[in-house]
């Protein structure tokens, strides 16, 4: 039976690729992706040569009716998004959910997310996190839904673009000013950087610059375990 592979693929680092992730583009007979200029970079870095279609949040529905055509004719299909693990605040879910529901195969090919990689060094001592992608860009909805997020007392991820990320950490001072929270800023990227210190400390620091470029993960604690103890840093 026809596959459709949903692949994770380098947030910034081509490094970052798996030897699964290539296999399996160089494996299937079309590659579905959500902006297939950026795909095609990806795929000329690894020699990689196939047929491209596109499959956006504003084509999604229709592409995924054309990717189940494809494989009711026996072929196999892989889909990526511009960086990163596809269904993770990028497309994909509606294509998995509908291939599904059509009958065919939806296999996994682990990669790279934003998420994940911010999580992994930011400490958290936490059991419980909450994933959230972006908020809204009006100033009330995002408000009102980040103090609900904080309010739940669990670690929460967010992502946020250059254009709107001193708005974001000065909500978040402004519920509590005191909370920890640690940015991530082109992670795996030449420029990376990753810092940490209370929401207000990020506020002004990030309020600061002059210039502000790529794209962001903020992790904000959780008010119950805002630092590590020393006897679990142990």
């Amino acid at each position: 039976m026809s596959t459709l592979y949903i692949v994770g693929t380098p947030i910034g680092n081509l490094g970052d690729i798996t030897f699964r992730a290539v296999e399996t583009l160089k494996s299937v007979d079309v590659i579905a992706a959500e902006d297939t200029r950026h795909t095609l970079q990806l795929l000329n870095h690894f020699e990689i040569h196939k047929p491209l279609i596109s499959c956006r949040s504003q084509n999604e529905k229709p592409a995924s009716e054309k990717v189940i055509s494809l494989l009711r004719q026996g072929q196999n299909v892989a889909y990526a998004s511009d960086a990163g693990t596809p269904g993770i605040s990028d497309p994909g879910a509606i294509l998995a959910s509908a291939v599904r529901h059509a009958g065919f195969e939806v296999v996994p090919v682990p990669g790279a997310s934003a998420f994940a990689t911010l999580v992994s060094v930011a400490g958290s001592g936490g059991k419980t996190l909450i994933f959230e992608g972006f908020l809204s860009p009006k100033p009330g909805r995002r408000r009102s839904r980040l103090k609900e997020l904080m309010d739940t007392g669990a670690a929460v991820v967010l992502y946020e673009s250059p254009f709107r990320i001193v708005k974001l950490l000065s909500d978040i001072a402004d519920i509590d000013s005191g909370r920890r929270v640690v940015v991530g800023r082109e992670m795996t990227k030449l420029h990376e950087e990753i810092i940490e210190g209370t929401a207000a400390e990020m506020r002004d620091n990030f309020s600061e610059r002059q210039k502000i470029l790529g794209e962001f993960a903020v992790f904000i604690s959780g008010n119950f375990n805002a630092q590590l103890s020393d006897e679990e840093c142990r």
